[in-house]
């Protein structure tokens, strides 16, 4: 019709309002093809279900998202996630059982790729290989499940010892703990110290909370006292072993001696307040606690160091630190696939990720920002990490595939009973053994097909 338009000669045809006429259906030719072609951002809303708006992370990933908006003209409603891992699972899982479009774009454990594999868009339709291959390739390979990119490396984690390096000095040790025999020992000699001033000082903290993050703790005292993981990556359940016993009675002394009572209800946020006010020696938590713990607000700011976790005593004890992190992915259900994916783009970007790691000093998932000059002039002690990475453990998701989760609650409530005083070790040690043997030792054809790959 346009073509015929133009040639023809006729006045009626030629004239201002034809023009008119023909320039306005190109505009809607024009705007129909931008509506309606696969790479259209059809919409101009979405929502991102991100970090708790408790702690700094929250409110750093809604400066992001409003960046974003600036940036882009996309407007991001933000949704703040439990603190509990354990909660933050279930809420999402609610959500995909519902199919709901009401999310977009969610963070994701790194144990959770098999679990939300169903629920996922498939991010390789939106990153390059290129683009792809520039981020720690065990974390995509974990991400990754029959083939799906479920989710994009978002920022990685390990557990971290956390020391006052004043207090080491002040009672004469020249190094902080190599072995749990040694932390127990200088914990104990500061608590007795500092409770002179200090009737709620504690040696040693950590997070004994009856949820995910005491999977992480439990798997790091288990495996660096030689007591394997859990369930082996062959499917075997391996929990029940003197090892295992030796260390799980350990840490249940420590509870009212060099910890408090109140570490069993522990979570991350808890014993960082309690260490970064200066009630403890030392504290094991992830690597966002620094920035905290050395920032402006700290009573503690300029005394704290990390290192690595201590190791048992036995002859296979070795350091262990279980791997964590965080992932986003692009829900199935989502109706603006395309402007999520943007925003994916965006938080998983070389500059943001900088960002991150500057401010928040969340390790990245881009190998090249651990040689980055600016980064490492803000936490230098990034580079001391690589040990830390090495002899880090995985949690049994190889071995337990998309029902990892119920694997890991029958670990945390039974160990938290362990801590409590409710069971004995031997007891709660049996009870982790019969029901995950009934629940996957007979069955590692299974698991072997279905496992998800872990770092």
């Amino acid at each position: 019709m346009i073509k015929r338009y133009i040639k023809d000669g006729d006045p009626a045809k030629t004239g201002p309002k034809a023009r008119i006429g023909r320039v306005s259906m190109v505009i809607l030719i024009l705007l129909s093809a931008y509506l309606f072609s696969p790479g259209a951002v059809r919409s101009q809303s979405i929502t991102i279900a991100g970090d708790a708006d408790q702690g700094d992370q929250g409110p750093w990933m809604k400066a992001k998202v409003e960046e974003f908006s600036k940036q882009t003209g996309i407007n991001v409603r933000y949704i703040g996630r439990p603190l509990s891992t354990t909660e933050t699972l279930m809420l999402w899982q609610q959500d995909w059982a519902a199919q709901t479009a009401d999310v977009d774009v969610y963070l994701i454990d790194v144990i959770w790729p098999a679990i939300a594999a169903p629920h996922a868009e498939d991010l390789s339709k939106y990153f390059t290989s290129q683009e792809v291959a520039e981020f720690f390739p065990r974390i995509v390979e974990n991400n990754t499940v029959n083939g799906k990119l479920v989710a994009i490396p978002f920022f990685t984690d390990a557990g971290l010892l956390y020391y006052r390096s004043d207090l080491l000095e002040k009672y004469g040790f020249k190094n902080p703990p190599n072995t749990w025999s040694e932390l127990q020992n200088m914990a104990q000699k500061i608590q007795d110290g500092e409770r002179a001033n200090d009737k709620d000082f504690y040696g040693f903290l950590f997070q004994g909370a009856s949820y995910e993050g005491l999977t992480c703790n439990g798997l790091e005292w288990i495996a660096s006292n030689g007591g394997g993981h859990i369930v082996e990556s062959d499917g075997k359940v391996s929990i029940n072993n003197p090892q295992t016993k030796s260390i799980l009675k350990t840490v249940a002394r420590w509870v009212g001696t060099i910890s408090p009572k109140g570490a069993t209800t522990y979570q991350e946020e808890e014993s960082r307040n309690a260490f970064q006010e200066g009630h403890a020696a030392f504290l094991r938590n992830w690597p966002y606690v620094y920035a905290l713990a050395n920032g402006k607000d700290s009573q503690v700011k300029g005394h704290v160091d990390v290192t690595s976790l201590p190791q048992g005593d036995g002859p296979n004890a070795s350091h262990a630190a279980t791997l964590g992190g965080w992932q986003l992915m692009l829900s199935k259900y989502s109706k603006n696939k395309d402007a999520a994916a943007k925003l994916i783009k965006y938080f998983v970007s070389f500059e943001t990720q900088k960002d991150n790691a500057i401010k928040l000093t969340r390790l990245p998932t881009r190998p090249a920002l651990y040689e980055d000059k600016d980064v490492l002039a803000v936490a230098p002690w990034f580079a001391r990490l690589r040990p830390v990475f090495e002899s880090a453990v995985a949690r049994p998701s190889t071995a337990t595939g998309a029902d990892y989760n119920k694997v890991s609650t029958t670990f945390f409530q039974t160990t938290n009973q362990i801590l409590n005083g409710a069971i004995s070790v031997d007891e709660g040690v049996s009870t982790m053994e019969s029901e995950d043997e009934a629940r996957y030792a007979l069955n590692h054809k299974f698991q072997s097909k279905h496992a998800n790959n872990m770092f």
